[in-house]
């Protein structure tokens, strides 16, 4: 049998999580079985390069940096003119209307992802739900969510995202880090909550003077955040870097791995992070707490609760052999629950299921 044709639908190709997710698993799905290929709503090609590399087709709708109505009725017209085995978009907006348009189509099998805190209501999941054959989710409190509007457990399959453990892993002895590093990666949008960290970095910095603060990534709030950082004692020591298609320079170069998310799926960053031997300081919020485990692999906070992150931070940085052992912990846990391997034969056995 011919491999079945896989459309899976992103918003764009700049650097993000899903994005990278996307990519990882069109590159590693069986050929013999499936023909994956990413359409695009809007231009962005961060990971465009690594995508043609891997001989991974790449349809974009629309140049335009955002999502335009010819871009929505570009993928109405592709869809039903071409009607892929199976569907399966990515990231809100693609979850909206690809949804819509497959089953309007008669596409025989359109798989709802849901990946982020605030997929459910971002998504409308409430009215748009039953428009996907099945749901594939990151964290058990997404599959709960969607349960509680309707949805039957067999119609939801929880697949936590998967890192590539040799990719990603710690720095060589000849090459650890010579600073004190807490590392933020996370886009500059509201539901990160950068204001958040800067304030428990303001509140750690005279326990930790050595420690210094770099966020890297991009996003529409950059203005405001360095607005922050004019106001704040610490400035000195926090540093802003664009996000880029390869961090590991980033990840061997720091102690800690910080993030202060009000809403979050299961962040790729924290599994990067771990699998590269880092502790994780970070909010208890959406799948976080399911793989970040209290005092074994990291410390967990309330959002929105800055004297409660920098706690964790000064603990991690001023207590190096609790760090060291977090760190190791970390990393086993990334390589025996967390593999790439695991992620994509678990979408295999649900594609093979559907359609």
């Amino acid at each position: 049998m011919a491999p079945r044709r896989l459309v899976l639908v992103l918003q764009d190709l700049l650097f993000g999580g899903t994005q990278r997710h996307a990519l990882e698993l069109a590159k590693r799905l069986d050929p013999s079985r499936y023909a994956p290929e990413l359409w695009m709503l809007a231009g962005g090609d961060d990971f465009a390069g690594k995508a043609r590399e891997a001989g991974i087709p790449l349809r974009y709708l629309s140049e335009r940096r955002s999502v335009t109505a010819g871009a929505v009725l570009a993928l109405r017209r592709a869809i039903a003119a071409e009607r892929p085995a199976l569907l399966m978009p990515l990231t809100a907006v693609p979850n909206i209307w690809a949804r819509l348009f497959g089953r309007l189509s008669g596409v025989s099998a359109v798989v709802g992802t849901c990946r982020g805190g605030g997929a459910i209501i971002r998504q409308h999941e409430r009215f748009l739900a039953r428009s996907a054959h099945h749901h594939l989710v990151n964290t058990q409190a997404l599959k709960q969510a969607l349960l509680a509007l309707g949805r039957r457990d067999g119609q939801v399959t929880v697949i936590p995202n998967g890192v590539d453990t040799e990719y990603f892993a710690p720095p060589p002895p000849e090459r650890q880090p010579v600073r004190q590093v807490i590392l933020c990666v996370a886009r500059f949008v509201e539901d990160k909550d950068h204001q958040t960290l800067l304030a428990a970095f303001e509140r750690a910095a005279p326990d930790i003077p050595e420690a210094e603060l770099w966020l890297v990534g991009e996003g529409p709030l950059k203005p405001r955040l360095e607005m922050t950082l004019r106001r704040m004692s610490s400035r000195g020591r926090v540093r802003m870097y664009p996000g880029g298609a390869d961090l590991r320079p980033f990840y061997q170069q720091a102690g800690v791995l910080a993030l202060s998310s009000r809403r979050e799926g299961l962040p790729n960053v924290i599994l990067e992070g771990m699998a590269s031997g880092l502790p994780v300081a970070a909010t208890a919020v959406g799948g976080i707490p399911e793989v970040v485990r209290q005092g074994e692999t990291g410390l967990l906070t309330p959002a929105g609760d800055p004297a409660g992150l920098a706690r964790s931070l000064v603990a991690l940085l001023t207590g190096e052999a609790a760090r060291r052992a977090m760190g190791h912990a970390a990393r086993r846990t990334a390589e025996t629950e967390y593999s790439m391997e695991a992620m994509v034969r678990r979408h295999q056995e649900v594609l093979d299921r559907l359609g």
